[in-house]
C-alpha cells in the first residue's frame, strides 16, 4: 500500500542514519524496518531513495506519499518481503533476535546495513529495560561477523534526544 498525501520534514530522522546515508546511490531502494511513525522513511524519500517501510501498525504513517508501506507483525509471522532486496535496510530503536538472518539477507550485493538500538546499560534511564529487548556487548558485530563488512560501529551513552545507552552500526554486505 502507498500513501499519497503530504508528510512531515525529516527533522528528527537519527543523525547516525543521515550521517550514513549519504553513502546510497542515487535512486537507491530503502527499508525501514519496525519504521515507526516514519521518521526515517521521510528522511530516504527526502534524499531521493525509494523507500518501504514495515510495521504491524502503520496508523501513524497516513499521509506520507511516495512510500511503499507493508503492514505485518515482525515477531508474530514470518519474514514478509521474502526474496526482496535493498540497497539499504535501516533498524533504529527495535530488537527482534530471530530477525537478524532476514535483515543480511534483505540486503542486496553492495547493500547498507545501518542499526542502532538500546544495549544493556540503558535500563538505568528508562525504557527498555527488558534484557530481550537490549543489545548485550559487541553483539551488532557478532551479527555482521563472517557475512557483513563493518564501516562503523560505536556503543556510547547518549545525553540526546534523551539519556540512553545504544549500539550502532553500518555495515555493507559485500559484492559477488
Amino acid at each position: 500500500m502507498t500513501s499519497t498525501s503530504a508528510a512531515a520534514p525529516s527533522a528528527t530522522a537519527s543523525p547516525w542514519l543521515a550521517r550514513w546515508i549519504g553513502l546510497l546511490p542515487a535512486n537507491s531502494t530503502a527499508l525501514d524496518v519496525a519504521c515507526g511513525s516514519g521518521r526515517h522513511l521521510r528522511l530516504l524519500r527526502e534524499r531521493g531513495h525509494h523507500a518501504t517501510g514495515i510495521d504491524r501498525d502503520v496508523s501513524g504513517l497516513a499521509g506520507l506519499a511516495g512510500i511503499e508501506i507493508v503492514e505485518a507483525d515482525l515477531e508474530a509471522g514470518p519474514w514478509p518481503l521474502p526474496g526482496r532486496q535493498f540497497g539499504a535496510v535501516v533498524v533504529s530503536n527495535y530488537l527482534h533476535r530471530p530477525l537478524f538472518p532476514a535483515l543480511r539477507a534483505a540486503l542486496e550485493p553492495g547493500g547498507l546495513l545501518v542499526y542502532e538500538t538500546f544495549a544493556v546499560g540503558n535500563e538505568k534511564y528508562g525504557r527498555p529495560r527488558n534484557p530481550d529487548f537490549l543489545l548485550r556487548a559487541g553483539e551488532l558485530l557478532d551479527m555482521a561477523r563472517g557475512t557483513l563488512r563493518v564501516l562503523a560501529w560505536e556503543a556510547v551513552e547518549t545525553a540526546a534526544p534523551r539519556p540512553a545507552v545504544v549500539q550502532r552500526l553500518v555495515a555493507l554486505r559485500p559484492k559477488g
